[in-house]
């Protein structure tokens, strides 16, 4: 029997991997799982970042009546990059905000459909969006744009923003190609729980 202050032990009180304790799939990770893996955790690293930032910056103010050297502009910056970094990292896993009341009542070939519509129209904006952002990076670049504290120049802000963006691309057409050759890839998508 299972102990209550014990949650990593299987029934006769072996130990269990903690993926399988936790009720995760044991799936052999391939090199694009990988890679999947990897860009959700640069996203998650600029979640923290942008945190950390943020406490920093507020304590210093509040407490010591201090102010860091473009933080605003430092700010500003990393939360354009933590966006697009986790646009990367909802878009593949499909865990962005969605309005499914019609998905919901509809049969599995029919959401299935509806995904792959969706998926390649996602896939078309955030490609015209790279392409407009790698503008933006080029742009600044060439008019030399700078922090205004410490003159720091932005270009390497919005390429890292961009990178994200293209990851996202790549993640998007990705998804699109299980979606329509490999849908058991995405972990059971089509098997809608109701609500309690």
């Amino acid at each position: 029997m299972t102990q209550p202050d014990q949650p990593n032990r299987g029934a006769q009180g072996e130990p269990v991997p903690l993926d399988v304790a936790l009720g995760a799939d044991l799936l052999v990770r391939n090199p694009m799982d990988r890679f999947i893996d990897g860009i959700e955790l640069i996203a998650a690293f600029f979640v923290g970042l942008v945190a950390a930032d943020t406490f920093v910056i507020v304590i210093l103010r509040y407490f010591f009546s201090y102010s860091i050297p473009d933080s605003y502009d430092f700010g500003r910056l990393l939360l354009g990059i933590l966006i697009f970094w986790g646009i990367a990292a909802t878009s593949y896993r499909g865990t962005h905000i969605t309005v499914d009341l019609v998905y919901a009542n509809v049969g599995p070939k029919l959401q299935r459909a509806m995904d792959i519509f969706a998926t390649l129209v996602l896939l078309f904006v955030v490609a015209v969006q790279t392409y407009t952002l790698f503008d933006k990076v080029v742009s600044t670049y060439n008019d030399n744009v700078l922090t205004f504290d410490l003159r720091l120049p932005t270009w390497p802000f919005f390429l890292m923003a961009w990178l994200g963006d293209a990851a996202a691309v790549l993640l998007i057409a990705v998804r699109t190609y299980r979606l329509i050759f490999y849908p058991e890839l995405l972990g059971g998508r089509y098997q809608i729980k109701p609500v309690e």
